[in-house]
């Protein structure tokens, strides 16, 4: 096992895997920008290392500086979290080649995913179902307009090397393609680096659901179950839950094989993420995760199972524990992301946190960085914390969720705790009866509804 492991993260990611390392009695090191100086991963990891200033490029995407660290400190292993350079290839090698562990998967499947039309041929091979589209990247406006045209619209235009909703345009019409590809092919540039894209059929009103797996050295390759990522906003996921309250057991426990079987045949090791839509009973691929997602918690308490210490034991070539040990599903799970941003507008809202109080009681877990005096920096994600709780049943656990919510006290600076507070109320939410189109739908007319009323 290792003996102390650098974290090339910040916030509450990096504080979760410091947590982790300590109940494992593994030294932690996290690094940081100057602007993170007084961040409590700073405070409570075994040792800190600056990195350089708030810019994310000149700290924690510099590879060179956090290497460096890691050989100053003497550290055994890696730890990305989520975001970063976690799903950075080159990164990955780069580790490996200074002689550290990266606590994540190898450069090459990391690089095979990452490149979603890729991904898409890998899966397609490997038995997973997708969702119609081009063969491989679409390297003409003419010829993506022909591909539409053969395939029907509505299709959606995607990044290549995208992600979290960038570089995608939907087009319901052949004479609005061309302008969207070529600005789908201008934000992927901006953004990744890679103008190359690929279209799809687009899906109209589809669930998001996501597969958690793991494999390790052993050839061992689980899955452990389902999240639904169906409430979202601009593709940005704001609310998750485990399971779906839409799935049948047979469809969880078919898809769920898929995904299993999948990686065992990849040879992937550690975390992973698999994510489909889900569409009239079935399922299409989407991408696949090589890292830990911020809803891991979800997972993590209907199973009982840490998955933080999970990757730090499988990348330390040990076995998976939860094949030696087996689990159950127990249970329902929902997190918030709770964000620094105005619950209305969604315009981001750093500051001092003036006042902050955690809340509590059975089934309540919080996860985040911030405390009483904390000034949220402007450079970063506004994701300052996640509310995740756990009840018998999805019934109880909405009103675990509502009770939370009201005792969750941050001052100081505008949150959207009020928006999830009004999401868990709608009667649609309450069925289960909601896609990934639905909070967007709602909120337009939640402000139609104001400008009336003014």
């Amino acid at each position: 096992m290792f003996k102390k492991v650098l974290i090339a993260n910040r916030g509450e990611i990096a504080l979760r895997i410091i947590r982790a390392c300590r109940e494992m009695e593994i030294g932690s090191v996290v690094v940081h920008s100057t602007a993170d100086a007084s961040s409590m991963a700073v405070r409570l990891a075994d040792e800190s290392v600056c990195i350089g200033p708030p810019a994310s490029k000149d700290s924690y995407l510099n590879i060179p500086a956090i290497l460096t660290a890691a050989a100053l400190t003497g550290v055994d292993a890696i730890h990305p979290g989520y975001g970063f350079l976690s799903e950075n290839a080159q990164f990955a090698r780069m580790v490996e080649e200074h002689g550290f562990t990266f606590i994540g998967p190898s450069a090459d499947h990391i690089e095979q995913m990452g490149d979603k039309v890729r991904a898409k041929q890998t899966v397609d091979a490997l038995g997973l179902p997708v969702v119609p589209g081009s063969d491989g990247g679409v390297e003409s406006a003419e010829d993506g307009l022909q591909t539409s045209i053969d395939m029907g619209f509505p299709i959606i235009i995607k990044a290549a090397s995208g992600g979290g909703g960038k570089g995608m345009q939907v087009v319901t019409a052949a004479e609005d393609f061309v302008e969207a590809y070529h600005t789908a092919r201008i934000e992927a540039k901006a953004n990744f680096g890679d103008d190359t894209v690929y279209i799809e059929k687009y899906l109209t009103n589809p669930r998001h659901i996501e597969i958690q797996v793991f494999g390790d050295s052993h050839g061992n390759a689980i899955h452990l179950g389902e999240r639904d990522c169906s409430i979202q906003r601009r593709h940005q996921k704001l609310l998750e839950e485990g399971p779906s309250p839409i799935l049948t057991q047979e469809q969880r426990e078919e898809i769920g094989k898929l995904s299993a079987d999948m990686i065992r045949n990849l040879g992937y090791l550690g975390a992973g993420t698999i994510e489909f839509l889900f569409e009239n009973g079935k399922f299409y691929f989407m991408e696949m995760n090589t890292r830990i997602q911020v809803e891991h918690p979800v997972t993590e308490m209907i199973t009982g199972i840490d998955l933080i210490a999970e990757q730090i034991r499988v990348a330390a070539g040990e076995p998976l524990t939860v094949n030696k040990n087996g689990f159950r599903f127990r249970g329902h799970a929902i997190e918030i992301r709770i964000n620094a941003e105005d619950p209305d507008t969604f315009v981001p809202s750093p500051g001092i946190i003036t006042r902050f109080h955690a809340p509590g009681g059975l089934g309540v877990r919080f996860d985040s960085a911030i405390y009483g005096g904390y000034s949220i920096p402007p450079y970063y994600d506004s994701m300052i914390g996640k509310l995740i709780v756990h009840g018998r049943n999805r019934e109880e656990c909405i009103r675990r969720l509502s009770r939370a919510i009201r005792e969750t006290v941050v001052e100081g600076v505008k949150t959207t705790l009020p928006l999830h507070e009004w999401i868990i109320e709608q009667p649609e939410f309450i069925s289960g009866e909601y896609t990934i189109q639905w909070l967007e739908n709602k909120l337009s007319e939640k402000l139609a509804d104001k400008h009336a009323e003014e």
